[in-house]
């Protein structure tokens, strides 16, 4: 009789886990549906969410990217600070890719940058991904696999158009370089060709450009990269005096010392010795470089 009673009590409890999960379904599907019928709405969902504590990793997010949708980044950005240690560790490089997007929504640059730079620092201390080679990631409704060392050209990239829309060519350039030693792609070979064109390196630019031209690197095939790179090469034409590579020996500032510890990085020899990429092993010899 003690046994049946239990049974029961276990057939209810599956019974109610399998309701609540369809009811959460529920509310997820009607959730989505207010995102794209009334956004508005659907923020103060979110906001509910948070607030009982219900699901914060994928609200906050959400509500995040929604409040971008209707011009309201700096709100968003906010949001995301005043809330994120709710959320789980598994969740906070996900809201730093939001909140990158959103500084450059609101042309927050600098906060951008440093945002970046964090995140490097985590690669070179091996805890991006949680500590894991690779990542699962989502594009148009498909999963793909994202390894440490495309996740670290990507942000390479970012950070070097973040310096260039600071108008710091230089800088952009070393840190597309990085990048391109890592993991090449056309896209970041043209703004490496756009950095060294506004510092008058015409030879250097027009040999970037021509791997391009010639598909050597990835994306080189697609029309829109083909179109840019013949849109470089005509604003190289008109030039006179192509000037050969030159680095300005100004004062080393704070983010040419981090640039610095980037390029000495890339250039050592080490072997693969923990979870970390090979060039980031030895970091702490850079640690005062890179914490700027």
């Amino acid at each position: 009789m003690c046994n049946l009673a239990i049974k029961n009590v276990l057939c209810c409890w599956e019974l109610l886990v399998i309701l609540m999960s369809f009811i959460d379904f529920i509310l997820f599907s009607v959730q989505i549906q207010l995102v794209h019928k009334d956004p508005e709405a659907a923020i103060v969902l979110f906001w509910k969410a948070i607030n009982a504590g219900d699901r914060v990793d994928s609200a906050l997010k959400d509500m995040a990217v929604v409040m971008k949708q209707q011009d309201r980044a700096e709100e968003a950005i906010e949001a995301i600070k005043s809330f994120r240690h709710r959320c789980s560790k598994q969740a906070q490089e996900s809201l730093d890719n939001v909140l990158i997007d959103l500084y450059k929504k609101c042309g927050k640059i600098e906060d951008q940058i440093e945002l970046l730079k964090q995140k490097l620092r985590m690669i070179y201390q091996g805890e991006a991904f949680n500590g894991k080679p690779t990542k699962t990631a989502r594009s148009h409704g498909k999963k793909f696999q994202v390894t440490v060392k495309q996740e670290t050209s990507r942000i390479l990239g970012n950070l070097g158009w973040a310096y260039m829309q600071q108008e710091n060519y230089l800088a952009a350039e070393v840190v597309y370089r990085k990048a391109q030693l890592i993991d090449p792609d056309a896209n970041k070979a043209c703004n490496l060709c756009y950095c060294l064109i506004k510092q008058a390196r015409y030879i250097e630019a027009r040999s970037v450009l021509e791997d391009v031209m010639q598909c050597k690197v990835s994306g080189s095939a697609d029309p829109k990269s083909q179109a840019r790179a013949k849109e470089l090469l005509l604003e190289m034409e008109p030039q006179q005096r192509p000037i050969a590579s030159s680095l300005t020996t100004t004062k080393m500032s704070l983010e040419d010392a981090f640039l610095e510890g980037l390029d000495q990085l890339m250039n050592q020899r080490t072997s693969f010795r923990s979870r970390r990429l090979p060039i980031f092993e030895e970091i702490s010899s850079f640690r005062d470089q890179l914490a700027c």
